[in-house]
């Protein structure tokens, strides 16, 4: 559509979307109505006169994406996607915020049909938009021949003032401008209004002028709440600007038609039964009827479905042309579209002897990457300015970057994220939502925890993204600022989250055997800096495993237990103990989600019962209980030095974890009685 055309609709369909955001949140007495209603006529123009996607196949690869960044107000999501023609029925949006609902407090993938990305946490949305963006900007160069242009989808994001203030969004929209992302158009809520009152009060500098210097083209629509044309035109606009990302700040009320627009209070309570009476019957409405939509609005939105589903049939005929043109491109992206591996990738995946010479995790880190690369298209790598101590990049690879930058091309596969790692997470997150790629980033495991927010997100949207994080524990001369001694409990603790300290090669290996195979599961691979030797029973099967004995006796006095750089430690201390009578077994976890997935008796076998069982990290011992009787770790910050000597002043060597065990031996004989397994509970 060249031009705005209004529809004899438009007012009672924007009418809609504002009173069933009062119905909603009012019925749910929780909730944020103010940013729905508020946004209600730009919902209204970009998804009957832009939005592209099939609702009836709501999977379609080439659709548009939306993102509310803004999730507070998924109250409007809902009610857009219900609209559309989405599995989501009036009596869902009747259910808003309650047990086992289709429409939660916040929007959340793979639970709501529509829903592209989990939003809530602000400033996430928009980063998250930004690796959608990246992601059809990458594969449509890869893919895209003349006359085939397949994947060309854009990527739209709402916002509002509090994800304009969270670094993240900074952080991300700073590369975006970089990276001249024509196909990702931003709508901020400018309507001056947090949960704190006027804007006024904490956020007053220029966005306009901040989004300017970050390379996008920045629009502004005066009037959110009535001008249509405007709002038609801006999102054109930024639809024909193909070398720059585009913000439109959309200024408009709040809680626009309630009797408290404008303030404070309509952002996060429900509008009281007065005030939604007085709405209803401000726009022609029953105010004895609530969650009333009238039928000419299901034709108007119904349309879209019907657009978007002329649309799929058309790329499907296309995509069959493109397979007699192109065969081998189509069936490498078909098969990526379906999130399927290539047959045999694992294959390359090295493998080690104990003969083999040791090694720094970090470097066997990046021999798998030069090894599985090769067979596996799908990865999009990347790090936060740390690439030569990651070691994340394979030698030969191009870096995504725009063609006139002379730095790359859309093609290229690794992408320099700077010094941004919660916008690199984030980012990585839009990335694994989009499909067909898997993402991964490099940094030192103790700035993972810059990222927490969007590693936490990682894992409860059930994304695929790898985080290479490397100098993982006290070895180092950095000091207590990099030596991450809480970090590894913190994410041992989220669920649907592997995190792995491997021991040596064959356990990198497994890591990343792991991590690739779980379409669901994001991964971490905490990797040590100094060299390690390859254990005389791993294997990439046992290690898979989660935790395995690595040195076996009959009838042991003592096991220990460890990860990481730790387990070579313990093998060292069992020698020590061994020579003084001690039977000591050794046990490698270097991953305790996938331990804990694995059958009792397995686990049992592992860390059985019949002696104390002794744990063993360069890192806190919070949550080790679960798998041992005595725990030895650090309990304070680390400290600067050589690794070796950071380790002797921690008591962390042979000899020492030898005294410890016979400690721990003598106590448990004194005491007497029956040592059971720590794995053997009521619970």
């Amino acid at each position: 559509m060249s031009k705005f055309i209004p529809s004899a609709t438009d007012a009672t369909s924007i009418a809609t979307i504002r009173t069933l955001a009062a119905d909603v949140v009012g019925k749910a007495n929780s909730g944020h109505p103010g940013a729905p209603m508020g946004m209600a006529p730009v919902t209204h123009v970009l998804f009957t006169r832009f939005f592209n996607a099939n609702p009836r196949s709501s999977k379609w690869f080439n659709r548009d994406r939306f993102v509310l960044s803004n999730g507070h107000g998924c109250a409007l999501q809902y009610i857009a996607l219900h609209l559309l023609g989405y599995k989501l029925s009036l009596d869902d949006l009747k259910a808003f915020r309650q047990i086992d609902s289709l429409t939660p407090g916040h929007p959340e993938a793979h639970h709501t049909d529509g829903i592209e990305v989990t939003t809530g946490p602000l400033g996430q949305g928009i980063s998250n938009a930004v690796g959608l963006a990246i992601a059809q900007a990458h594969l449509g160069a890869i893919y895209n021949r003349e006359g085939f242009d397949l994947i060309n989808n854009y990527t739209y994001a709402f916002l509002g003032d509090g994800c304009l203030m969270e670094g993240v969004s900074s952080e991300t929209c700073s590369l975006a401008g970089h990276l001249q992302l024509g196909n990702l158009i931003a709508v901020w809520d400018d309507n001056h209004i947090s949960m704190d009152g006027d804007t006024a009060v904490s956020f007053t500098e220029n966005v306009e002028q901040r989004y300017l210097a970050y390379g996008w083209q920045v629009l502004h629509v005066r009037d959110g709440d009535h001008d249509l044309e405007g709002i038609y035109n801006a999102i054109a606009e930024a639809r024909r600007e193909k070398n720059k990302p585009t913000l439109i700040r959309l200024t408009t009320t709040i809680g626009y038609g309630s009797k408290q627009q404008g303030t404070q209070g309509i952002h996060g309570s429900p509008l009281k039964p007065d005030d939604i009476a007085a709405l209803k019957t401000k726009v022609g409405f029953n105010p004895d009827i609530s969650f009333h939509v009238p039928d000419e609005v299901y034709s108007a939105w119904a349309v879209v479905g019907e657009r978007g589903s002329a649309l799929e049939a058309q790329w499907h005929s296309l995509l069959a042309s493109y397979a007699n043109a192109y065969p081998n491109e189509h069936t490498e992206l078909t098969r990526r579209v379906a999130g399927r591996l290539p047959d045999g990738w694992e294959k390359s995946l090295p493998v080690y002897k104990s003969t083999d010479p040791a090694q720094v995790p970090r470097k066997l880190s990046e021999i798998v990457l030069t090894a599985i690369t090769p067979a596996l298209p799908d990865l999009l790598g990347g790090s936060a300015d740390l690439t030569g101590s990651n070691l994340t990049r394979v030698k030969g690879t191009v870096d995504f970057q725009p063609e006139n930058t002379g730095l790359g091309s859309y093609k290229g596969t690794y992408i320099r994220y700077g010094v941004r790692e919660h916008g690199m997470g984030a980012i990585a997150n839009g990335i694994a939502a989009y499909g067909g790629i898997i993402p991964f980033v490099g940094t030192f495991l103790n700035f993972v925890s810059y990222a927490a927010g969007a590693v936490r997100l990682s894992a409860l949207s059930r994304l695929r993204v790898i985080w290479i994080a490397t100098h993982d524990s006290i070895g180092g001369e950095d000091g207590p600022t990099h030596q991450p001694i809480e970090t590894a409990v913190h994410f041992r603790s989220i669920p649907n989250l592997a995190f792995w300290r491997p021991a040596d090669g064959n356990e990198v290996s497994a890591a990343y055997l792991f991590a690739l195979r779980s379409t669901e599961t994001p991964s971490i691979l905490s990797l040590s800096r100094q060299n390690l030797p390859n254990l005389e029973n791993s294997s990439i099967e046992n290690a898979s495993r989660g935790g395995y004995v690595v040195h076996d006796e009959e009838g042991e006095d003592l096991t220990i237990v460890a990860t990481g750089s730790e387990v070579s430690i313990a093998l060292e201390a069992a020698g020590m103990l061994s020579a003084q009578g001690i039977k000591t077994r050794v046990v490698s976890l270097p991953c305790w989600l996938v331990f804990d997935q694995q059958p009792q008796e397995y686990r049992l076998s592992v860390l059985h019962s019949g002696a104390p069982i002794l744990s063993l990290e360069a890192l806190s011992t919070a949550g080790w209980s679960k798998y041992s009787h005595e725990q030895y770790g650090l309990q304070t910050w680390g400290a600067s030095g050589s690794y070796k000597k950071v380790y002797e002043k921690f008591g962390i060597t042979g000899g020492n974890i030898a005294v410890v065990g016979k400690k721990v031996v003598d106590f448990y004989k004194t005491k007497g009685g029956e040592v059971v397994s720590p794995l053997v509970r009521a619970l």
